[in-house]
């Protein structure tokens, strides 16, 4: 099976590199030609919800560059990082790329087209930066802001007895209030969702500033990370807790973060989820199923009393140039087009996307998203963000590992650690 998924993930990177490549590819050529079409990958432009956004991001970009035309290909996100990898190899493809932040894209950035020069101008009004950064140099403008906040069922809590608009402030007392929930009405603590290791990810950041002290999570962001520390252990023992304890919902491993884990917390078979800020399993999304008034948003529990919890948050995803692309500016003024104004404010309004530009009005989207920008003010980087994407890999196999009972924290720390020296 896994022999077949890679010739087919081939056969779809071939096609699409004699379909659609290189900047100005001519009618009969894939790297070189004209300069009259740019193209772009994504995982985003097939989606009705961004309709609005690309169709107001080529309308801006059409004003400049009118004699330019702009493809946009969807990927499959489950194979998007795969297909990218083999038009890197092969030095041709789409001349505009979009990124996740962080390791996703620090690890290719050998295959980007810096581009400080070119977005100078958006430094300002744009924030997320960090997350598309690498030795101090650009290499996309974020489109979104990514965080993890700690969603609440406001409906169970109440129906539970607890004051909805008093969320628990202590690890200790979520804990109790979970208990109590799933006493009274039968719903469990948390939606989880590992089979793609990805619930890990969300728990370590969500969790982490509640845990760490202030200088320990700047020390993790900054790439000094010991990761031998009892509070970076004490992260990973509470994960393990989540099991042991019967807090997360049945199956965690064999449960899909997207979209099933969100799918239990919407029909209220959770009480709680770690989701996002933006794209999916966030406020908009979970207001299709609870009204804005019975969705809430708390801090991290607090674990650690010498910690200070914040919302943890990034540049969300962002758009790259491709070396290989004939005119850089060109591709640069696209992406420009796709972080304008008009298209993140349509990119809001239609998908909930909590947009990187900090002039947009938030304020008709509820109680929930309210609280989100506003601890935006104060947040810092996700932890999960600065560890490569090996090292990611590696800590969801390991996740899923210590959620069954078949590894210990300390063995999965000490081979976190050896991990994260060699990148």
């Amino acid at each position: 099976m896994k022999q077949r998924t890679l010739l087919s993930a081939a056969l779809v990177v071939g096609l699409t590199l004699t379909a659609g490549c290189g900047s100005a590819s001519g009618p009969d050529s894939t790297t070189g030609g004209s300069g009259d079409k740019l193209v772009v990958w994504d995982w985003k432009s097939g989606d009705a919800k961004a309709a609005a956004y690309v169709e107001k991001a080529k309308a801006d970009f059409a004003k400049k560059h009118p004699g330019v035309a702009v493809e946009f290909v969807a990927q499959p996100f489950d194979q998007y990082y795969t297909l990218l990898g083999a038009a890197i190899q092969a030095g041709k493809g789409p001349d505009v790329v979009l990124f996740n932040g962080g390791g996703q894209i620090r690890d290719r950035a050998g295959a980007l087209a810096p581009l400080d020069s070119y977005v100078a101008d958006d430094r300002q009004r744009l924030a997320g930066w960090d997350a598309f950064t690498k030795d101090g140099k650009v290499y996309a403008a974020p489109v979104t802001l990514q965080g993890h906040p700690v969603y609440y069922n406001k409906d169970l809590y109440q129906k539970a007895g607890l004051d909805p608009d008093s969320p628990p402030r202590t690890w200790d007392d979520f804990v109790r209030n979970c208990g109590v929930i799933t006493q009274k009405t039968g719903a469990k603590c948390l939606a989880q969702g590992n089979k793609e290791g990805y619930g890990i990810q969300f728990f370590l950041s969500a969790t982490g500033s509640a845990v760490l002290t202030p200088q320990e999570y700047d020390d993790w962001i900054a790439g000094k990370r010991d990761w031998s520390l009892a509070n970076v252990k004490r992260i990973f023992e509470l994960w393990k807790q989540t099991a042991d304890s019967g807090l997360n919902t049945d199956g965690a491993n064999s449960t899909a973060m997207f979209n099933d884990a969100f799918a239990l917390f919407n029909s209220g078979k959770a009480a709680n989820v770690i989701g996002l800020m933006s794209d999916v399993g966030h406020w908009k999304d979970f207001a299709e199923f609870l009204t804005p008034e019975k969705l809430g948003v708390m801090r991290a529990p607090v674990v650690n009393p010498a910690a200070k919890p914040s919302l943890p948050f990034d540049g969300g995803i962002g758009y790259a140039v491709a070396k290989w692309t004939e005119d850089p500016k060109l591709a640069a003024d696209l992406v420009r087009s796709l972080t304008s104004a008009d298209a993140l404010k349509a990119f809001y309004a239609d998908g909930g996307a909590i947009a990187s530009d900090s002039t947009i009005d938030v304020s008709s989207g509820g109680p929930a998203v309210k609280a989100i920008v506003t601890e935006v003010k104060e947040g810092k980087p996700a932890l999960h963000v600065a560890l490569s994407s090996k090292t990611l890999d590696l800590m969801g196999r390991l996740s899923q590992q210590l959620l069954s009972g078949s590894a210990t924290v300390d063995d999965a720390v000490a081979q976190l650690a050896a991990s994260d020296k060699t990148g």
